[in-house]
C-alpha cells in the first residue's frame, strides 16, 4: 500500500516542478502585444451622429367637424391622391336634416306658387264664379235702370220704380267690389314676405346640412403617400383633429444632431450617408441642406440640427425613424493611416509605439483626417508597425512578442 502512495507523491512533486519552472520561463519572456501596419488608402473624415427623418412636403388631413368614424377608406402606406377621400364620419343626423330641408323648401316653393296665383285655386274659382254672376246682375240691373229713365221722361214709369232699379244697380256694383275685395286679400302682402323668409330659413338649412355631409368626409390636402394612420372605426373625433399625415417621400429631410464642437466642421452641400437599424444593409445618400442656427440641448449633449436632404427612390426610409447619420466632411487620397487605438498621448504630445525589431520606440506623429476607426498621420513609412492598445503596459525600448491580428 505505501509503495503506490510513494510514486503518486512522487509525480505531483514533479509536475509541481514542471508547472513552477513553466510559470518562471513565462514570466522572464517578454510581453506579447497586437501591431498593426501603416498603409495607404483614401480616407474620408466623418462627423458620426444621428438623426431623425422627416418628408421634404407633407400635409395633415384634418377633421372639420366632430363625429364618429363610420368608414375608412386608406391604410398606412397607401398612396392617395390630392382630395381623396380618407374616412368617412356618421353624417345620419346631418342626411336627416337635409330631407326635413328639402321637404320644407318644397311645400313653401308651393305655397309661394299659389300666392303668386292669387290663392287656392277652389277659393279662386269660387270668387271668380261669384264675380261674373255680380257682373250679370249688374248688367241686368244697369240696363233695366236705364230703360225706366226713359219711361220716366215719357211718364210711362214712376219715380219710385226708377229709384228702385238704381238702387239694384248699385247693389250689384257694391257686391263686385266686396268680391274682388275678397280675392285681393286672398294673396296679403305679409302672407306673401312670409311664405319669402320660410323659404330662406329652409335653404339655409339645406345648405348647413350639406356643409356637414360634406365636412363627413375627410379628404387628403395633397397627394402622397399615407406615413401616420391608425384610426379604427367607430372612433370619436373632435373638430380639428389630425387623421392621417401625408407625404412625399421621394426625398425626404433628415434632421441630423450634430454636437457643438463639431458644427464648425460642417458645412451646406457636404455629402451625407444615412442607415436604419430596421434596414440593416441599406444606405441613403443625400447632402447637408440647412446649418443650424441655434444651439439646443438634447439629453447631456449640446447639439444643432442640420437639415440634410436624402434621396429615397423606393420610399423606404419612413418619416419618424431614428437612423445614423455620417457627414462626409473632407477626403484625403493615398493617405498613410493607422488605427485610431495605435495612438497614444505623452503629456501634450501625440504619437505611437513602433516595432523595431523586437522593441517598441516612442515615435512622435501628427494627425490629419480621422473617420471613426482609422487617422491620417505624419512621421512614419508606408508598412511600419505600431502598437495597439491593451492591457499591458508599454515602455519605450521594450522588447516585446509582436503579433499582427
Amino acid at each position: 500500500m505505501r509503495r503506490p502512495l510513494f510514486w503518486l507523491l512522487m509525480a505531483l512533486s514533479g509536475a509541481a516542478a514542471l508547472a513552477g519552472f513553466w510559470i518562471a520561463k513565462r514570466k522572464n519572456q517578454p510581453p506579447e502585444i497586437g501591431f498593426a501596419r501603416a498603409t495607404r488608402e483614401t480616407i474620408n473624415s466623418t462627423v458620426p451622429t444621428n438623426g431623425k427623418v422627416e418628408p421634404v412636403e407633407w400635409g395633415a388631413a384634418r377633421a372639420d367637424r366632430a363625429g364618429a368614424v363610420r368608414e375608412i377608406r386608406i391604410q398606412r402606406g397607401q398612396f392617395v391622391m390630392a382630395g381623396a377621400a380618407l374616412v368617412d364620419l356618421d353624417a345620419s343626423e346631418a342626411e336627416a336634416e337635409r330631407a326635413s330641408a328639402e321637404a320644407r323648401i318644397a311645400q313653401i316653393k308651393a305655397e309661394l306658387e299659389t300666392l303668386h296665383k292669387g290663392g287656392r285655386a277652389a277659393d279662386l274659382a269660387e270668387i271668380s264664379g261669384s264675380l261674373e254672376r255680380a257682373h250679370l246682375d249688374l248688367e241686368a240691373a244697369q240696363k233695366e235702370y236705364a230703360a225706366l229713365a226713359r219711361l220716366e221722361k215719357q211718364q210711362a214709369a214712376t219715380s219710385a220704380e226708377v229709384a228702385a232699379a238704381k238702387e239694384k244697380a248699385d247693389q250689384a256694383q257694391a257686391q263686385i267690389q266686396a268680391l274682388e275685395k275678397k280675392k285681393a286679400a286672398l294673396v296679403a302682402a305679409p302672407d306673401l314676405a312670409s311664405a319669402q323668409a320660410r323659404l330662406q330659413d329652409a335653404e339655409a338649412a339645406l345648405r348647413l346640412a350639406d356643409d356637414h355631409i360634406r365636412q363627413s368626409v375627410i379628404r387628403a390636402p395633397i397627394g402622397g403617400f399615407v406615413y401616420q394612420f391608425d384610426l379604427k372605426p367607430g372612433a370619436f373625433l373632435n373638430a380639428g383633429d389630425a387623421v392621417a399625415s401625408i407625404g412625399r417621400l421621394e426625398r425626404v429631410h433628415v434632421n441630423v444632431y450634430v454636437d457643438e464642437q463639431d458644427l464648425g466642421r460642417v458645412a451646406k452641400g457636404m455629402p451625407v450617408a444615412i442607415t436604419w437599424d430596421a434596414l440593416p444593409g441599406r444606405v441613403w445618400m443625400g447632402a447637408v441642406d440647412k446649418t443650424p442656427i441655434q444651439i439646443v440641448p438634447l439629453g447631456s449633449r449640446q447639439v444643432g440640427e442640420v437639415i440634410c436632404l436624402i434621396e429615397n427612390p423606393n420610399r423606404d426610409l419612413l418619416p419618424g425613424a431614428n437612423v445614423n447619420a455620417e457627414i462626409k466632411t473632407d477626403s484625403v487620397e493615398n493617405a498613410l493611416t493607422i488605427p485610431k487605438e495605435a495612438l497614444r498621448r505623452e503629456g501634450s504630445r501625440t504619437g505611437v509605439y513602433l516595432l523595431e525589431g523586437d522593441r517598441v520606440v516612442w515615435r512622435e506623429v501628427k494627425m490629419g483626417v480621422n473617420n471613426t476607426t482609422r487617422t491620417q498621420v505624419e512621421g512614419l513609412q508606408d508598412g511600419d508597425a505600431v502598437a495597439l492598445l491593451s492591457d499591458k503596459p508599454i515602455k519605450n525600448g521594450m522588447t516585446v512578442r509582436p503579433t499582427f491580428p
